[in-house]
């Protein structure tokens, strides 16, 4: 079990990359952009959707850790062409922003 835990660890992180806001329009009008908000583990998230865990992903929203993204965010991120993680978690697509 460890070691398919470290697997899907690496592959998540291979896959998580910077993306301009621009690029993301299309998956946020669909409604799949989900924000992790910073100093949360952008791939422990990742991991809890792939592995359905409802308790733990409803506590990240309960607690504001996880959450769509507003529309004055997407609006702030689009003036800007804000740089994002982005780690797509089908049907989402969760992004963070750079420290």
């Amino acid at each position: 079990m460890a070691t398919d835990q470290q697997e899907l660890i690496s592959r998540l992180n291979s896959e998580t990359a910077k993306i301009g806001w621009h690029e993301l329009q299309k998956h946020y009008a669909s409604g799949n952009v989900l924000k992790v908000v910073s100093g949360r583990d952008l791939i422990a998230v990742a991991i809890a959707l792939h592995r359905d865990e409802a308790s733990q992903v409803k506590a990240w929203i309960s607690d504001g850790s996880l959450s769509p993204v507003s529309d004055q965010q997407a609006l702030d991120w689009y003036a800007k062409n804000q740089l994002l993680w982005a780690l797509v978690i089908p049907p989402f697509v969760l992004v963070q922003e750079l420290k």
